[in-house]
């Protein structure tokens, strides 16, 4: 589908700080210390894109960042592409946007392209999204696919969707994970969620970790590369080391001794990292062992180090993928009509996961509203769950469903795929049948109950020929 007009502008060399950003065409823009130091040494070498309204304002239509960050820059001006707004034009984009979805639905790069100049006529998302038929998020979502290099070109060359385009905004600069992103949306779509969110995650961990890092050296501390064992002897953990008064050691107490050092480890479902403190020569700063703080045990093998290693990998896929499971869940859960199984599923949650679903129930159902999109933060707030069936009789067996479902998945952790069971398994299985994609830890409790169910069903036939 073609939606390109012809809307002669002019460039022109403007102050930054007299042209309008509009806040909904980009909720949130993210200047990078190394964007900002960019556009302060080079200045902005692409135009913006920018329209002039009635009043003669110049406004930002593509390259919000720009203009912010050539704020944040200092810069006199910077060039922009300036037009005047053409309802002409809006009407003919909303024609023929109409007309080929109803002969056949248009690609996501045709409808990023049409939000695009839409905004760039000057119409607000909500009004897009009015005119279009489609959401104002769906809309904000394809302006900022428009308004980023590879995220555009992906979407074209690629043939994303619309969300897998708008996915790697979050990883500008990243051109190792854009990259994996982009080759899991091609070959394996339906792994891109997990991809994605496990990406989301360790971006989050080494931020924490960046962040700690710089306020230790800032503080004098030496950030060791990896944790120390108890065995090794060239850092000795505080933990282990007393005062001459015979008092714990902390980190307020070595925060001037010489040879102070610390390791930084975060955890996606942690807030903050965490430090643990060492120091290089502990008589020296005047600190002793704790009695029985010698070692006890030798370095791991390479077979527990490849075992640890898994381990670790395991438990930060599964936390990555209780996220997209339970959006998924909340996307699920607010379809207007059910799958047909959805009364036997109700069935088998009050049966076969009775127990999961009733613990849930006494704690409140607290998952259960969350997924449903209501508010109730613990046991003792009110329940909204009967007020929603009340107001709306037609959501009964959605509120059953989410009730059952939040049970069990409130009983998921890290030790589901640590110690795989047909409960689990059982539950992982249904959600795939309704259409959410398993992440490959999801898939090893699956696998693992498989192959329980097979060894037992072999030994049965061998025990079973044996008697006879």
């Amino acid at each position: 589908m073609t939606t390109s007009t012809v809307n002669v502008g002019t460039i022109e060399h403007v102050d930054p700080n007299l042209i309008v950003v509009e806040a909904n065409v980009r909720t949130e823009a993210q200047l990078g210390r190394e964007f900002v130091a960019s556009i302060k040494a080079n200045g902005v070498l692409t135009p913006i894109l920018a329209r002039r309204d009635d009043q003669g304002n110049i406004i930002v239509r593509a390259g919000q960042r720009r203009t912010l960050a050539a704020r944040e820059a200092g810069l006199a001006t910077i060039p922009a592409y300036v037009v005047a707004a053409d309802e002409t034009t809006v009407e003919r984009i909303v024609q023929q946007m109409a007309e080929n979805d109803h002969r056949e639905a248009v690609t996501d790069a045709d409808r990023v392209a049409a939000f695009q100049q839409l905004a760039f006529e000057g119409l607000t998302p909500a009004v897009i999204a009015k005119r279009l038929g489609s959401k104002p998020a769906t809309v904000k979502a394809g302006i900022a696919v428009a308004e980023n290099a590879v995220a555009a070109s992906a979407i074209v060359s690629h043939s994303l969707t619309l969300d897998q385009a708008a996915a790697l905004i979050e990883f500008e600069g990243d051109d190792e994970t854009v990259s994996v992103l982009i080759d899991i949306a091609t070959t394996s779509p339906e792994q891109f969620a997990h991809a994605a969110q496990r990406a989301r995650d360790d971006k989050r961990v080494a931020t924490m970790k960046a962040d700690a890092a710089a306020d230790l050296i800032a503080r004098g501390f030496t950030v060791l590369d990896r944790d120390r064992g108890s065995y090794e002897n060239d850092y000795t953990s505080i933990s282990y080391l007393t005062t001459a008064d015979g008092e714990s050691v902390t980190a307020e107490h070595i925060a001037a001794s010489e040879g102070r050092a610390a390791y930084v480890y975060a955890y996606s479902s942690n807030d903050t990292a965490t430090v643990r403190y060492y120091l290089k020569d502990p008589n020296a700063a005047g600190f002793r062992k704790s009695s029985g703080s010698g070692a006890t045990s030798g370095p791991m093998t390479d077979e527990q180090k490849a075992e640890r290693k898994t381990l670790i990998a395991n438990n930060k896929a599964w936390a990555s993928a209780e996220v997209v499971r339970r959006e998924w869940l909340a996307e699920f859960l607010s379809r207007k009509t059910l799958p047909k199984d959805a009364t036997q599923a109700i069935t088998v949650g009050l049966t076969v996961h009775h127990s999961m679903v009733g613990k849930a129930i006494q704690n409140g159902n607290v998952l259960a509203h969350t997924l449903l999109g209501l508010k109730r933060a613990d046991y003792w707030s009110r329940d909204k769950l009967s007020a929603l069936v009340e107001h709306s009789p037609t959501k009964a067996q959605h509120v059953a469903l989410a009730i059952i479902l939040a049970g069990i998945e409130d009983s998921t952790s890290k030790e589901t795929w640590r110690h795989p069971n047909t409960y689990s398994a059982r539950y992982l299985l249904q959600l795939a049948a309704w259409g959410y994609g398993l992440s490959d830890v999801e898939q090893i409790v699956i696998n693992a109950v498989a192959e329980k169910t097979a060894t037992k069903a072999a030994v049965a036939v061998a025990a079973k020929g044996t008697q006879e």
